[in-house]
């Protein structure tokens, strides 16, 4: 998958792509077929009766119907033709339990790659933090210079923010199965089947936790979508920060690797930042989409509201996986300058100093609990 107008999409690689999805439609088709069945994991393996060159075609049929589960469900049956697998094929399910399922093996994968980024700009940030502990800087609020800090307080803060997100994500990503039939009390897979068990077999076979129902209680969902906002949000803050202090006229930070310019050759823009405060500006609207499907959810199935979510996880969940990926590289290659940091500081004197004054002598270090809060952020970055 490729997305010419959001740079940096191919960092994503295939995760809830057209493609995955589908292999994510017919893991769940076949683990059914295994759990009403009961025979050995894999056997009633669907993965080579659709592919790739199919999605052209589904992506086209799935208008009738609403959903490509339909599209999909007549070409395997089609392609099964008097195998006995054909008849039990999606028995007693609907096709938002398969959806709903596979996206949230599509979502599960986009986490595993997200804490794998997480991880890495934890050390990153941890690194900052222990080596810039004295490192000291003009502190800034509301644009102006407030009173000295020390760049290891400022790497201590963005961890914080990242070491959040990380805990956040780790709440939301045990995103369950969902199986309910086609009102949401699994009719017809009691009637077929004589009780529940089949749908804890699927869930067992997909290595999902199960709950009851939520063909319109949306809170799994939403709650992954906050989860992957809460990175971004995080990692927005850095890049702000780091665009900042990376204008020339400040030249406190610079990034390893920046981009250039089509007008001015001896421009080097900070394009990691520039991206990753961009996917910090898109994530709260796509979020806010899934919260506004969940609010007017109607019925037992909701006719518009699933159906707004697909594309939006999609979008959201690439975007996420990408700007955590940006962000680990633009935390591994910043570059901290401290001569021009000692700089700013001395020229913004003496009236940088005007609470010290208030309270101590001046002359001596005015650093606070800064060492308390860096070795706090430090401690809490080693707990995992």
């Amino acid at each position: 998958m490729s997305d010419l107008l959001w740079p940096g999409d191919a960092r994503s690689g295939d995760l809830c792509t057209d493609a995955s999805v589908l292999a994510a439609l017919l893991r769940v088709e076949s683990a059914w077929l295994t759990a009403i069945a009961a025979t050995r994991p894999g056997a009633e393996d669907l993965s080579g009766l659709a592919g790739p060159d199919d999605l052209p075609a589904l992506a086209v049929a799935a208008e009738d119907g609403g959903n490509p589960v339909i599209p999909l469900l007549a070409l395997l049956r089609d392609r099964l033709g008097d195998d006995p697998r054909a008849q039990h094929l999606h028995r007693g399910l609907t096709s938002q339990d398969v959806l709903d399922t596979a996206l949230v093996l599509c979502l599960r994968d986009a986490a595993a790659r997200l804490r794998e980024d997480l991880g890495e700009q934890i050390g990153a940030l941890a690194g900052l933090a222990g080596r810039h502990r004295h490192t000291e800087m003009a502190g800034r609020t509301l644009t102006q210079h407030a009173t000295p800090i020390t760049f290891g307080l400022k790497a201590a803060g963005w961890l914080q923010g990242v070491l959040d997100a990380r805990d956040v994500l780790d709440a939301a990503a045990d995103l369950p199965a969902q199986l309910g039939g086609a009102a949401g009390n699994l009719a017809a897979v009691v009637a077929a089947f004589g009780s529940t068990d089949p749908v804890k077999r699927l869930a067992a076979e997909l290595a999902l936790p199960l709950r009851a129902p939520w063909h319109t209680g949306r809170a799994p969902l939403t709650r992954f979508g906050d989860a992957l906002v809460t990175c971004t949000d995080a990692w927005g803050r850095i890049a702000a920060d780091v665009l900042t202090l990376a204008r020339p006229e400040i030249g406190e930070l610079s990034l390893a690797r920046s981009g250039g310019s089509s007008a001015m050759p001896g421009k080097r823009n900070p394009a990691l930042a520039v991206l990753v405060r961009r996917a910090a500006l898109a994530g709260p609207p796509l979020a806010a989409t899934l919260h506004t499907a969940a609010a007017t959810m109607v019925d037992e199935r909701a006719d518009g509201a699933w159906h707004v979510e697909w594309a939006t996880l999609r979008t959201l969940a690439r975007r996420t996986v990408a700007a955590g990926s940006q962000t680990a590289e633009l935390l591994a290659g910043l570059r901290v300058d401290e001569g021009r940091m000692a700089a700013t500081l001395a020229a913004a004197r003496p009236g940088i100093d005007a609470e010290q004054r208030k309270y101590t002598a001046p002359g001596g270090p005015y650093r606070g609990a800064t060492d308390e809060i860096i070795d706090a952020a430090l401690e809490r970055a080693g707990e995992k």
